[in-house]
């Protein structure tokens, strides 16, 4: 049938192109010749070609499984807009009501569409009926019969990845596919994905019935993609405004793992005058499709967004993608990146990492079944050993996708571009390869060094391999060095991961050899990520840019306002705020209220002095202010803090706050501190009348009013031990609120 077809005049005809790209061509033939197809195609690799083409050839209509609603617009759009046929593509999903959905029928049942839509959940409905017994049982039909009545030419499962567990966006309602081909009548089956593992490869073929369909796997690399990973500290929303602005005009997405996250980042990218707009799953249909086109549009640059957007998005000239967190595995960073320079231009892929982003995914996996939660780690190790090593980032993603990459610096990630020293590791390695083997190639990386470290955990113990001759061989090595050794023998082919057992460390061959005739082996250390202290930056290197000067005029004119009100100095301002200050010249109040510890109360309180000061201090010494000034913020009240405040203008007991809104009592005072320090005053004496003795409250009050710092931990000494810490804490934002505020 393809043979008797010229599909390079087909391609000119319907899609303006001269030829195809890459496998397309031979992807289009194998599925028009009747066989089950799995396309493994790197995003803006022309996945959607290789099923729209061919469902306007054959006889009788395609139907196309996809997970998005956007997605689904979009290509119907494209493909209607380049038809003389109208109704030759639709969709059918939740979007439609029941006019449009009997417009959708009628085009269908007359011939005319050729390319169906469907989203997963929309194939089958579960209905109760009594079997022969008269029990009542729950069997699956068509949701829509009347695609009952309609010659189906194949069915495409699009983001097919999403079909299995192991995959980065599983939908349970994927598995249901095959039940739905098997009732609508068996027609050729073609599945698409831009990322998926030796694993979920053989995951998606076993559920949806195909283990014999012919692979098409094309390269992942894409060479033009520049890959970057940050140290996550506290200015990155300043870190992510400067980059826009050195960019400007450029469209970008910037990833988010909480809806909440991507709500306050274009508020504070929209108040830079950064034309952005948020985009996640709890948006109302209209505002996601408006933004969306908005977008493609070119009225805004940058989307904020979670993950729900950009599957199939066609803008080809994406120029950058930032991960404000770090995505839980590497199929979904490598989509996600993969949606910036589909047309070979530039693309630059940075993510930010921080160790307690990690440890908060890892969190929010308890209570999820065993297995999920097994997996969910493993994926989220890899994504760690992608951010924490000094290896080629390309060589490490293609590595993970089962691809190598010949060279050892592509010259386009941070770790080529600054390369670390490489220092020889073939004794480690060879300590390493021979403890795999002692414990029968069992075992995950983790336990493997617990094994050569020595460490006799119970896992090891119940094992007995704390008996073994090799246990405890590395012992006397340094810590940081066994994570690069294996990452890195495993990038060599010294060691490979079991694809069935996911995370299991096998010798290959090269590995056995190894440990007969030992070579030199040289790796790289790992970056060393440092979680940020408890002081906020204002930029690179702010604290270090502190003006001495000015950070002393400022405590002199501290100290002066407060012997007049008679308060000790840390209750007009911080040090801390002081320091920024000092470092970001504020001359109005509204960039005084940009600096920590330093809310509207306080602004207006105590401000007016300081400013004048310090815009004296500028005029007279030819000081240039820095960029950073220029990135506002937009006030952090957030929710949470409002119900607070709210809760305690009730007069409700704050144990009764903290249990409504899920905290600890600590936790909850973690967020009142804030709330006053910030300048808002509250009124808790309902509640420290109740809990504590008044002869308590004032000694506490009086230290505070007589001390030079509002420090716990000195306070706690200096009281001598007579008060419990969170009474301490009470009273302490009984005084601030009540002194500073």
């Amino acid at each position: 049938m393809a043979q008797d077809i010229n599909l390079t005049q087909q391609l000119k005809h319907y899609f303006g192109f001269d030829k195809f790209k890459g496998d397309q061509e031979t992807i289009i033939k194998n599925l028009m010749a009747g066989n089950d197809t799995f396309v493994l195609m790197p995003t803006g690799g022309g996945k959607s070609l290789c099923y729209q083409l061919p469902s306007l050839i054959m006889d009788g209509m395609a139907i196309v499984i996809s997970p998005l609603i956007a997605l689904m617009k979009n290509q119907v759009d494209v493909i209607n807009g380049m038809s003389e046929v109208p109704g030759v593509a639709h969709y059918l999903n939740s979007s439609l009501n029941k006019a449009e959905i009997e417009r959708v029928k009628a085009d269908v049942l007359s011939g005319h569409t050729k390319l169906l839509y469907v989203a997963p959940e929309s194939l089958l409905k579960e209905e109760e009926e009594k079997d022969e017994n008269g029990n009542t049982v729950t069997v699956k039909r068509v949701k829509f019969s009347f695609l009952l009545d309609v010659k189906i030419s194949f069915y495409a499962v699009d983001e097919a990845h999403c079909i299995s567990e192991w995959g980065h966006d599983f939908r349970p309602e994927y598995r249901n596919i095959r039940k739905a081909v098997d009732i609508l009548g068996r027609a050729p089956i073609i599945a698409l994905t831009a990322t998926a593992t030796d694993k979920v490869r053989s995951d998606i073929k076993k559920t949806l019935g195909i283990p014999e369909a012919k692979e098409f796997k094309s390269s992942f690399n894409r060479p033009n993609l520049y890959y970057e990973v940050r140290n996550k500290t506290k200015d990155i929303d300043t870190q992510i405004v400067k980059f826009i602005k050195q960019h400007p005009g450029k469209s970008g997405i910037i990833y988010c793992l909480s809806r909440k996250k991507v709500e306050e980042l274009a508020e504070v990218l929209k108040v830079n005058d950064i034309k952005a707009a948020p985009y996640h799953a709890g948006l109302d249909s209209a505002t996601r499709s408006q933004t969306q086109d908005d977008f493609l549009m070119e009225r805004i640059d940058v989307i904020v967004a979670t993950i729900a957007f950009g599957m199939g998005i066609d803008k080809p000239d994406v120029r950058f993608v930032i991960h404000y967190d770090i995505p839980k595995s590497l199929e979904g960073y490598y989509q996600e990146t993969g949606r910036a320079g589909r047309d070979g231009g530039e693309g630059i892929c940075i993510a930010f990492y921080s160790y307690n982003d990690l440890k908060k995914l890892e969190k929010f996996m308890e209570g999820k079944p065993v297995a999920e939660q097994d997996i969910g780690r493993q994926l989220l190790a890899e994504t760690a050993a992608y951010a924490e090593s000094s290896v080629c980032r390309r060589k490490m993603l293609l590595h993970y996708f089962g691809e190598e990459y010949p060279k050892d610096n592509c010259g386009n990630c941070d770790n080529c571009l600054h390369p670390k020293k490489k220092i020889e590791a073939g004794k480690l390695l060879l300590i390493v390869l021979k403890a795999v083997a002692a414990v029968k190639e069992n075992f995950r990386q983790d336990y493997i060094i617990d094994f050569v470290k020595g460490r006799a955990t119970d896992n090891i113990v119940s094992h007995h391999h704390d008996e073994l001759e090799e246990f405890g061989a590395g012992e006397d090595e340094n810590d940081k060095l066994w994570n690069p050794v294996i990452r890195q023998a495993l990038i060599a082919g010294y060691l490979k991961k079991d694809v069935e057992n996911y995370g299991l460390l096998k010798l290959t061959s090269a590995g056995r050899q190894f440990i007969k005739k030992p070579t030199s082996f040289q790796i790289v250390e790992d970056h060393e990520y440092k979680d940020d202290g408890p002081r906020e930056t204002t930029g690179d290197g702010a604290t270090d840019a502190l003006d001495g000067v000015l950070f002393k005029m400022l405590k002199d004119l501290r100290r002066d306002e407060a012997r007049k009100a008679g308060l000790p100095p840390y209750v007009i301002f911080q040090d801390v705020s002081l320091e920024q200050m000092a470092t970001m010249y504020p001359v109005n109040l509204q960039e005084l209220q940009q600096i920590q510890g330093v809310g509207a109360g306080k602004s207006k309180r105590y401000g007016k002095k300081f400013i004048e000061l310090i815009k004296k201090y500028c005029q007279e010494n030819d000081i240039e202010r820095p960029e950073e000034l220029r990135v506002r913020t937009v006030a952090k009240k957030s929710m949470l803090k409002v119900q607070i405040i709210q809760a305690i203008d009730r007069q409700i007991p704050l144990d009764d706050i903290a249990e409504a809104k899920g905290l600890e009592f600590e936790e909850l005072l973690d967020e009142i501190e804030a709330i006053v320090y910030s300048g808002t005053k509250i009124n808790i004496d309902y509640f420290i009348d109740d809990v504590m003795d008044d002869d308590h409250v004032d000694d506490i009050y009086d230290y505070f009013m007589e001390s030079e710092t509002d420090d716990l931990d000195t306070a706690v000494e200096e009281l001598g031990g007579d008060y419990t810490e969170d009474e301490i804490r009470l009273v302490r934002i009984k005084f601030l609120s009540e002194q500073a505020n």
